[in-house]
Parts: C-alpha cells; structure tokens; sequence
C-alpha cells in the first residue's frame, strides 16, 4: 500500500482518545524507524512544525535536534514563544538562530514581490545548511508534511523551509509522522500533546512572514510598524471573542505616506492597513465584519501607540478580485 495515501478505513481524528492514540502510534513507529539516532527539524512555530516537534520530543528526547531560524520576519513574540515552549518547558535540544541582519541586509532595497520570496526562501536554506553541517551524527531529516501537502504535490513532498538542501547533506530518510493529517486533525493532536492554543490555533501565515505585509522594499523601521499594528489587532481581536470567528487578520504598512496632523502639527507618516478575511478553501474569501467598537479601538490604540502612523485603513476587498495577502 502506498505509505503516502490515506486509508479509506482511517478514522478522522477529532477527540483526545483517537489523538492520543495517534500519538501512541507514532511514537512507536518513530523509535522504530530511527533508532537512537538522531533527527534535524527546521521548527519556525507554525502549528505543523510544532506539532511535529512535540511528538518528537516524547519518541526520542534530546535525539531530536530542532532549528529555529529568527529572520526578522516574524509576529511579535513568536521567537520567544517558540524557545519558551520548547526549551524551557519541554526541554528541547533547541539550536536557535539570530539571522535578523543577514536577511534584512539581503533584501535591502528589493521591492518586487516574487524576489523577494525567493531571497527569504533561498537565505532560509543556506541558514538551516550551515546549521546542518555543524552537526555530527544526524541521520534523518523530520518534516511538519501535512496530507493536503501530498494532495496538492504528489507522491513527494518537500518542506517549503528545507527543500533544495544539497545534495552532500546525505539523510537516510525522511521522519514525517503527521502527513496522513488534515490541518484539523494536527490541532486536536497537538492540543494532546500540551502545546498551548495560541500555537495550536495560530492562524495561516506566509513563508515569507511579515516581509510580504511590509508591501514594497522592505525598511526595518516599517517592519517594525507592520509587527506592532498587528500586535494590537491580535490582541484586540482576542479580547472580542473574534480570534476564533476569523480565519485570517493581519496588518499592512504599504511603501507610502499620507499626510496628517498631530499635535497641531502637518505630518507625513505611515498609514496601516487592516485586513480580516474567512474563507473554506482559500480560492475565495470574504471580508469579515468588524463591529465598529472594536475597530474604533483598534485604530485608537495603532495611532496612538504605534510612532509613525497618522491614519489606519480596513481593506474591504474580497477574493476576488484581490488576494488575501497584498504581494
């Protein structure tokens, strides 16, 4: 039977029994694969690595070397997350990386769209080699593979973050213990396995990160705009309830300025945009309807708190005709 398909007779995973279960399974079937060699893992925080991660962790401890790469790109707190999460409360054997200036020096002055995602994913996988190539005794190469990822791709999957390794880098295999998973399915199990909900349920996030939500040649001072709006709508959304309603909402800071006025002053600063969408099957979208308190305070609060801002949008755009990201 092809180990990439999905048993018809396989049982969606939607309690914590089937989850443990699961967990139970791979757990064994990992110790039997790998032995008591050890494992890499690129861990960026999203829910798949980090589902992955965890199960690791309970079939083969400190054999299971994971990789945090921070480039710059991330949301507000999501490094930290992930070293306090893994290392100090799981006790992970956790590599992390501070790559901030080496990506942001490379994508200085880039402002095309697809460039710029070729430089981030292109630089991620340097990073991660040099990363691979100061360790000894890794033999095998884990990934957070998902089964829409086989669905869309084929047979073979490659991790977006660690596909194009070279070819001297020699794995004896691949360590993929939730790819028969729907996306639902990898929250109910990593919810099992005591990964808190704001990992567990963190929303859709592009490879690129933050770099394609500072719209243009990316600034750091920009970044650090589109990192702390949309830390304050995150936040503003929580205390709604709406963090739960919505699929995906995030901020925009566009390579441009407007004119406003601040303590009687003219200025030309950054404006912010705010962007809320659900949808089923990300082809299409639509806008979801912020109740007019909450965003009055969203928009307060970025103005206020948020230095080099002077006006916040809402883009009420559905897909179609725009995309749910801007680039």
């Amino acid at each position: 039977m092809d180990a990439n398909r999905r048993p018809d007779t396989m049982e969606r995973i939607t309690t914590p029994e089937l989850a443990k279960a699961f967990i139970d399974e791979q757990i064994a079937a990992v110790k039997a694969q790998v032995g008591d060699k050890k494992v890499l893992l690129a861990l960026s925080g999203g829910v798949d690595s980090s589902v992955v991660a965890a199960l690791l962790i309970k079939a083969i401890g400190k054999n299971l070397v994971c990789v945090h790469v921070n480039h710059g790109l991330l949301r507000k707190g999501e490094p930290e997350q992930v070293i306090e999460v893994f290392r100090n409360q799981m006790d992970a054997n956790l590599i992390y990386v501070d790559a901030v200036d080496r990506f942001l020096d490379k994508l200085a002055g880039v402002a095309e769209p697809e460039r710029k995602r070729k430089i981030i994913g292109e630089e991620f996988i340097r990073v991660f080699e040099e990363e691979a190539r100061k360790l000894s005794g890794v033999d095998f190469l884990a990934q957070g593979t998902i089964y829409p990822d086989i669905l869309e791709s084929g047979p073979v999957k490659a991790h977006h973050n660690v596909g194009g390794l070279p070819e001297d880098i020699h794995f004896e295999g691949l360590v993929e213990p939730i790819k028969l998973l729907f996306k639902d399915e990898v929250r109910v199990v990593g919810k099992e396995l005591g990964l808190p909900d704001n990992m567990v349920y963190r929303q859709p996030f592009p490879g690129p990160g933050l770099g394609v939500r500072c719209t243009g040649a990316i600034t750091r001072d920009r970044l650090e705009l589109v990192r702390e709006s949309d830390a304050i709508l995150r936040e503003e959304f929580d205390k709604a309830g709406l963090a739960g309603k919505v699929w995906q909402y995030f901020t925009i800071v566009p390579d441009c300025k407007s004119v406003g006025v601040k303590d009687n002053l003219r200025t030309v600063e950054n404006f912010v945009v705010i962007r809320a969408v659900n949808t089923r099957d990300a082809m299409s979208a639509t806008i979801e309807e912020i109740p007019y308190p909450v965003l009055n305070t969203i928009v307060k609060r970025i103005i206020t708190e948020v230095p080099g801002v002077n006006r916040v949008l809402y883009d009420l755009t559905p897909k179609p005709t725009g995309t749910i990201e801007w680039e």
